[in-house]
C-alpha cells in the first residue's frame, strides 16, 4: 500500500502541470488530501510553477495547509506568504502550535511572528521563551516536550496508571526529577510494568543516566542518541534542570538535514532555493561562487600564463595539461570528502589530525609513485619521449602529494574559522592541486625541454 501511494506523487505532479485550465487542474485535485502522505504534499507544492500553487494549496484541508506551511523551503514559505491574502495567514499562523513557530520563526515578517506567539497559550509561550535562551543550532532550541515527567517519590501503582492514559511516541522511559526539577533518574517502562504493586518506584529507578546538555550543538546530539541505541534522552540546562527530551525521530531529522545542505553547498547552492525560484534569485545564490570560482580559475591561467614560451616552443606540454589538473583533482576530492565527513561526525580534532596528515601523505606518495611511472610508460609509448615522460610523471607525483596534504589542510583550518568545509573546500583545493601541478609541470619543462 505504502508504495502505491509514493509511486503517486511524480504521476500526480506530472498531471498538474499539463493541466490546461483551472477545471482539469480541480479535477486532477480532487480528493487531494486522500493521495499522498503528509510529507509529500510539502513535496508536491515545491514541484509544480508558481501559476498552479495557489490552486494546488486551495485544495488542501486547513489541517494539510498548517502542515505544509511548516515543511516547505524557506523560500516557497515566504512566497506563499506574499501570494496569500493576510487574513488567510493570519488563521493560519492562529493554529500553530509554538514548535511549528520556532521552526519558521526566522522567515516570518515581524507582524506575522507577533501574531503567531500571541495566539499560544500561557504554557506554550513560557516553552518559547525557554527555546529563545538557545541557538537554532543548539540542542535546547529543538528538545521535544511530550514526554512523562514524575516526582522521585511516586508510588508504582501511581505510574503505571499514567500508562494507561496513553504514552507518546517515542516513550520508553519516565524521567524522574525532584522538588527542584533537577532530573534525578529514568525508569523503564518495561520493568515497571514486570514489578508488583507493592513496589517502590526507587527499587528500579536507574540513577545513573545517560542525558544531553541543551548547550550542545544540535547534531552531535544527534550522533549521540542514534548510538546510545535509545528512542529517547532527557534534555537538562547548566543547572541540571530537566527541560525536555530529545527524540530519535528529531535526530534523523536533524542529520536529514544536514546532509542536504551539505548535498546542496558541495555545489554552491542554497538549501532552501526553491525549485521554481525566480531567475533573478536562483542566479543571485549561486553567482557568488561562479565568482569565486572565477577568481580561482584565472589564478591557475596566470600560472600558465608565465610559461607561455615553453608551451609555444613544446606544445605537447599543453596536449598533457589535463592529466596533471585530472589527477590532482580527483586525489584531492577524496581526500576532502574523506575528511568533511570526518569532521561532520565529530571524529577528527586537533589531537589526531597530524597522524591524519601524515597517512594521507603516504597515500598520496604511494599512489603518486604507481600512477606516475604508469602515466609516464604510457606518455612514452605515445610520443616517445623520454624528456616529456619523465617531467609528467614527477608532476604527477608532486600534484597527488600535494592534494593529499590539501585534502587534509583546508577543510581543518575552514572550520577552524567557521566556514562550511562543504561548500567551499572544493573550489580552494581544485585551486591549489591546478597552480601547483602547472607549476611544477611547466616549471620542468621550461627547465629540461627548452
Amino acid at each position: 500500500m505504502n508504495e502505491i501511494i509514493i509511486d503517486k506523487l511524480p504521476t500526480l505532479i506530472s498531471e498538474v502541470i499539463k493541466a490546461e485550465n483551472n477545471d482539469q487542474l480541480h479535477e486532477v485535485l480532487a480528493d487531494l488530501s486522500t493521495l499522498l502522505f503528509n510529507e509529500q504534499y510539502a513535496l508536491l507544492i515545491e514541484a509544480v510553477p508558481h501559476e498552479k500553487r495557489l490552486v494546488v494549496w486551495s485544495n488542501l484541508t486547513q489541517e494539510l495547509q498548517r502542515t505544509v506551511f511548516v515543511q516547505i523551503k524557506k523560500e516557497s514559505r515566504t512566497e506563499l506568504i506574499h501570494i496569500l491574502p493576510d487574513e488567510q495567514c493570519f488563521e493560519l499562523l492562529a493554529q500553530l502550535d509554538f514548535d511549528a513557530v520556532l521552526e519558521i520563526a526566522e522567515v516570518l515578517p515581524d507582524r506575522f511572528l507577533n501574531y503567531a506567539i500571541k495566539h499560544l497559550d500561557e504554557s506554550q509561550k513560557a516553552l518559547y521563551q525557554q527555546a529563545q535562551q538557545y541557538e537554532q543550532t543548539q540542542l535546547g532550541y529543538w528538545v521535544d516536550h511530550n514526554y512523562v515527567r514524575i516526582s522521585e517519590k511516586l508510588k508504582t501503582t501511581s505510574a503505571k496508571r499514567l500508562i494507561q492514559k496513553g504514552l507518546n511516541n517515542y516513550t520508553e522511559d519516565f524521567y524522574t526529577v525532584n522538588k527542584q526539577g533537577a532530573l534525578t533518574g529514568t525508569v523503564s517502562i518495561n520493568k515497571l510494568m514486570l514489578v508488583n504493586d507493592e513496589s517502590i518506584l526507587s527499587e528500579i529507578t536507574e540513577t545513573d543516566i545517560l542525558h544531553l546538555h541543551a548547550q550542545s550543538d544540535l547534531v552531535l546530539a544527534a550522533e549521540t542518541l542514534i548510538l546510545s541505541g535509545k528512542m529517547s534522552l532527557p534534555v537538562v540546562d547548566n543547572n541540571g534542570l530537566f527541560i525536555g527530551r530529545f527524540t530519535i525521530g528529531l535526530a534523523y531529522q536533524a542529520k536529514t538535514e544536514k546532509s542536504a545542505k551539505e548535498l546542496t553547498s558541495a555545489g554552491g547552492l542554497n538549501k532552501d532555493e526553491d525549485l521554481f525560484a525566480s531567475v533573478k534569485q536562483s542566479a543571485k545564490n549561486r553567482s557568488v561562487w561562479l565568482g569565486i570560482n572565477l577568481i580561482t580559475a584565472f589564478l591557475a591561467s596566470g600560472v600558465i600564463g608565465l610559461f607561455d614560451i615553453t608551451l609555444q616552443q613544446v606544445v605537447l606540454l599543453a596536449v598533457l595539461m589535463p592529466v596533471v589538473a585530472s589527477m590532482g583533482g580527483i586525489s584531492g576530492s577524496q581526500t576532502l570528502t574523506l575528511i568533511v565527513r570526518g569532521l561532520a561526525l565529530g571524529q577528527i580534532t586537533q589531537a589526531n589530525l597530524s597522524a591524519l596528515l601524515i597517512k594521507e601523505l603516504k597515500v598520496g606518495l604511494t599512489n603518486g609513485i604507481i600512477w606516475s611511472l604508469i602515466i609516464g610508460i604510457i606518455t612514452y609509448l605515445w610520443f616517445n619521449d623520454l624528456g616529456i615522460s619523465i617531467v609528467l610523471g614527477i608532476a604527477i607525483l608532486g600534484n597527488l602529494i600535494t592534494a593529499a596534504a590539501s585534502g587534509v589542510i583546508i577543510p581543518s583550518l575552514l572550520n577552524k574559522w567557521k566556514i562550511d568545509p562543504a561548500l567551499s573546500g572544493a573550489v580552494l583545493l581544485t585551486t591549489m592541486t591546478d597552480v601547483v601541478g602547472f607549476f611544477i609541470f611547466l616549471g620542468l619543462g621550461s627547465l629540461f625541454l627548452i
